[in-house]
């Protein structure tokens, strides 16, 4: 006993050390500031219109005052079919950050006069210069010079193709963050991914070959906003954002259940009654003749191109060399991540520094949502406030496969530079070996029907497991053929464009006139056989010309950019189509010989980072005492662990858990477990039930090592447990509260707490543990803003580090709304289907039935019931009788000899049989004719605990 008490003093004053460590760091918590006070003004800004400026147009704008002023202005643009109104909780949030903001329509949109001419560098880029001219003389911007304010530039799609043309005409802009936006507009939307000439060493680089294909679907949604109507520009800001939540409870990735189709808040205002619109609509008259063109033929001439190029980024970003932060999305069939990948480098070779962000989102997943958004405040509060240098860099997401209420986990991987901007440090390509030989594929007349790979505005649909578009992916017989990968020994996290070379021939001289045009994609082949496109993306090929005589051509394909982590025992497909309804086919009937180039492999591009916390300066002290705090418990743990040690057991090994004549007796004569023995199998989901005071999580506690025992044994996998046991590092468990710092982001706490076991970061599987928990992207906001169900979540992602053999949870619905607890028990049913092991204590007797597949019952400290769940339940007389005539059938039970509480309800009749069998009690109802539809037990696990409790009671 005195050893015991010493060892006892010794764990009090380490935790009160701990405690004191955890306490001063706390000292640094702050409450998160009030939002700052924001103040509006409307404003109609006369502007030249056009080249000749003859005429003056009016644009209709907000400008959003910070309290203290004057202030760094930014200038923000909308989406296609937008307006001021669809950026406005973006612009509110950037002044709160202490910016004077200026949003507006352009010409064309909203109640802005003017029409629309594409972000023509004499008309839309004239006019937000105009707007510079304006915010100058405005007293709450702060000023470089004379008409020079402190100025960055914002947009999302169209809005971000403004400030990078904005950017290079003006020497007043000092920074940018352009997103989800086009560097040539001309490849985006008549793009062409093959090509003979040799690629840059970027991630994401695409061909951008002459002569392309035309996007007709997605060019048919934007010329349909420019006749005036509803907005498609960006997606709309009260849907699912694609780094936000929509709810306390859901961390958004880009969708739910009951997600819209992406469009962005309705801004324009509807064309008044008496204006006249043509079929041009709102467009300049060479923009029309432009979509005219394309629409009818599917090819662009000559003069098309050079309009789509002239209002194009790429026209001017030789001239950009101010710090550029280039957002992209990774869901997007419209501008693709090869266009942000060709700005980045094109702004980088002006002598620009770029930082380069992913996000699971795009015109496909979801906008920008509050993280991101907030990095973009952070991205100017340093270029324009702080003044500090721009540095580069690179982050992505990685989309999970796993969902929660149909969004997806995201962990964000950071690395120190976008790789192949500076020439010495190319993406690294790991070669894929591909199996498939030739193949005749042949293009229907008329391009019809044709394969599917994507359909604006369901794309961004999502399930509860998946991505509609996902499903959507069709490649039609006969038009497609298909190159596969054996399995993969290990994931392969593809993080750009992949790219292939193929080989083309016209199978006969028809053929051969017209040459070829093609679609590649690159499909995820699970184990078994499922098919899943990876951003819904296509990669379109036009071949000019075929010889005649049946010769061979070989071509450079660069495949849609992705990040996607394929999984090991996957497959990687390639398939090539003739057709795509969302592209332009050719009308012309065709047929051609399709193979692999020599090497009959892909070039996949990977690139590697760290998974990011975003913890902050502020954050890190507080993680450091708390590191250290945790270090110094490991290590007396450590100590404990080799006095405490038993000796290995090779009797019953296999076993996740055995307890044997477990007892915890407590001064006073409190005995909280007596005599407890039950065993547990691989697999199994066992619920341990009882009323509160039945011991489950005293039981839990002796198992975890943060009690001992008064006598008994507790043997996990067939090594004694006990307080600092090795064999406890195969057990994640959650069984008393959490404790998480709510200063810090959910993963930095998951973090901080695998580093206090001293195991390699590697073993943790973070990623895993997060997709199976489904905190999405809430795991990087503070835990301070997380609903109780939240933080109930991120202790079962705690509990998951290093996905444990043995997975013990106390209580884990606790706090967890209805759908939530149902979401729990797939989460828990999906873990024991590895082979591992769950133990669940709740007193919830209904959610332990439906999640459980075995029961041990406890009541005051003793085992009164095990076993399966079906069998326990199955105990007793009482059943159920479906049946045509119920008040027959209660006649006929109530005759039988000791049948008692015979109730009917509907078409259903229940009854105590007693000594009698249902199967005797089933001849005679059909005996007296009544229609027997259905018989079997009418016990539930409730009838019986409460049966067992209540006998245990009067024993």
């Amino acid at each position: 006993m005195p050893r015991l008490r010493r060892s006892r003093t010794r764990n009090v004053l380490l935790v009160g050390v701990i405690l004191a460590v955890a306490g001063a760091a706390l000292v640094w918590f702050r409450s998160e500031p009030a939002a700052a006070q924001v103040s509006t003004r409307d404003a109609v800004i006369d502007v030249q219109d056009g080249p000749n400026r003859n005429q003056a147009n009016q644009l209709d704008a907000t400008m959003y005052v910070p309290e203290q002023t004057p202030a760094p202005a930014i200038l923000l643009a909308h989406g296609f079919g937008g307006s001021k109104d669809s950026v406005q909780q973006e612009a509110r949030e950037l002044a709160e950050r202490g910016f004077t903001v200026l949003a507006y329509s352009a010409r064309g949109f909203g109640r802005s006069t003017g029409e629309i001419a594409l972000n023509s560098p004499d008309y839309e880029v004239a006019d937000a210069g105009q707007l510079i001219d304006w915010l100058a003389r405005q007293p709450e911007v702060e000023l470089d010079g004379q008409n020079d304010p402190k100025l960055g530039v914002t947009g999302a799609s169209y809005g971000g193709a403004l400030s990078l043309l904005l950017a290079g005409t003006d020497e007043r802009v000092d920074a940018i963050a352009p997103m989800i936006t086009y560097n040539d507009l001309e490849q985006a939307l008549v793009p062409n991914a093959g090509t003979t000439a040799e690629l840059p060493n970027t991630p994401a680089a695409g061909a951008f070959a002459d002569n392309g294909v035309f996007k007709q679907s997605w060019a048919g949604v934007f010329f349909s906003q420019g006749l005036g109507g509803a907005s498609v520009g960006s997606p709309r800001s009260e849907a699912p954002e694609a780094d936000g939540t929509t709810d306390d409870e859901s961390g958004s990735a880009g969708g739910s259940d009951t997600a819209s189709p992406p469009g962005p808040a309705p801004g324009p205002s509807p064309p008044a009654a008496t204006e006249q619109l043509g079929p041009c609509g709102r467009f300049l008259p060479e923009i029309c003749a432009a979509y005219t063109e394309l629409a009818t033929t599917g090819e662009a001439s000559e003069q098309t191109k050079q309009l789509l190029r002239s209002r194009s980024p790429a026209a001017v970003t030789e001239n950009i060399d101010i710090p550029t932060l280039l957002v992209q999305g990774e869901q997007d069939t419209l501008f693709g991540l090869d266009q942000a990948d060709a700005t980045a480098r094109q702004i980088t070779e002006a002598g620009g520094t770029v930082r380069t962000v992913w996000y699971a989102g795009g015109h496909d997943g979801g906008a920008p949502g509050p993280s991101l958004r907030g990095k973009v405040a952070d991205w100017f509060t340093a270029r324009l406030v702080d003044e500090r240098p721009a540095e580069g860099g690179f982050e992505y997401d990685v989309e999970g496969a796993l969902r929660a209420q149909g969004s997806p986990s995201i962990r964000t991987v950071t690395a120190p530079e976008y790789p192949g901007l500076t020439g010495s440090d190319a993406t690294s390509l790991q070669t894929v070996p591909l199996r498939g030989q030739e193949q005749a594929v042949v293009n229907p007349p008329g391009g019809n029907p044709a394969s599917i790979s994507s359909i604006p505005g369901l794309n961004s649909l999502v399930t509860s497991s998946s991505r509609i578009a996902d499903q959507l992916a069709v490649d039609l017989p006969g038009q497609s053929a298909q190159f596969t990968s054996a399995e993969l020994d290990n994931q392969l996290l593809v993080t750009g464009s992949a790219q292939v070379r193929l080989r083309v021939a016209a199978a006969d001289q028809n053929s051969a006139a017209d040459g070829a045009v093609l679609f590649a994609k690159l499909y995820d082949v699970g184990s078994n056989g499922t098919r899943v496109l990876p951003g819904s993306a296509v990669a379109p090929i036009r071949i000019d010309e075929l010889p005649a005589d049946g010769s061979p051509v070989d071509v450079t394909v660069t495949l849609p950019g992705i990040v996607r982590p394929v999984e090991s025992g996957q497959r990687l497909q390639l398939s090539v189509t003739t057709t795509d309804q969302a592209y332009a086919n050719s009308a012309n009937p065709a047929s051609y010989r399709i193979s692999l180039a020599d090497d009959q492999s892909i070039q996949v591009p990977t690139v590697r980072g760290e998974t990011s916390s975003g913890q902050s300066p502020t954050g890190a002290l507080i993680g450091i005492g708390v590191t250290l705090g945790i270090g110094a418990l490991a290590a007396v743990l450590g100590v404990l662990r080799r006095r405490a040690r038993g000796k290995d057991v090779a009797e019953r090994t296999d076993l996740p858990l055995v307890i044997e004549n477990l007892s915890k007796a407590y001064p006073g004569g409190l005995t909280a477990v007596d005599q407890l023995s039950f065993s547990v199998e691989p697999g199994q989901v066992l619920g341990l039930l009882g009323p509160n005071g039945a011991g489950k999580t005293t039981t839990l506690r002796m198992l975890m090592g943060l009690i001992s025992p008064t006598e008994g044994t507790i043997r996990v996998f067939g090594h004694l447990a006990g307080p600092g046991a090795p064999v406890l590092s195969r057990i994640g468990s959650f069984v008393e509260g959490a404790g998480f710092l709510p200063h810090l982001s959910g993963q930095a706490n998951l973090e901080l707490f695998w580093a206090g076991t001293g195991r390699p970061t590697e073993q943790a599987h973070f990623a895993e543990a997060l997709e199976i928990a489904g905190l999405g992207d809430a795991v990087h906001r503070k835990v301070r803003t997380y609903s109780q169900g939240m933080r109930q979540r991120l202790a079962i992602a705690q509990a998951m580090l290093g996905l444990p053999d043995l997975l013990v949870l106390d209580e884990p619905t606790n706090g967890l709304d209805p759908p939530q607890i149902h979401q729990m028990r797939e989460v828990l049913r999906q873990y024991a289907s590895t082979g591992r092991t769950v133990v669940v204590s709740s007193h919830l007797l209904a959610e332990v039935e439906q999640t459980c597949s075995h029961v041990v019952v406890m009541h005051r400290g003793r085992l009164i019931a095990e076993g399966p769940v079906n069998e326990v339940t199955a105990g007793g007389g009482a059943a159920t009788f479906r049946v045509d005539d119920t008040a027959a059938a209660s006649a006929v039970l109530s005759r039988l000899d000791g049948v008692q509480d015979v109730v009917t309800e509907a078409d259903q009749v229940h009854a105590e049989l007693g000594d009698t069998s249902r199967a005797e009690a089933v001849r005679e109802l059909v005996g007296e004719g009544v229609a027997v539809h259905q018989a079997g037990p009418r016990r539930r696990l409730e009838d019986a605990f409460l049966q067992l409790v209540g006998e245990e009671t009067e024993g």
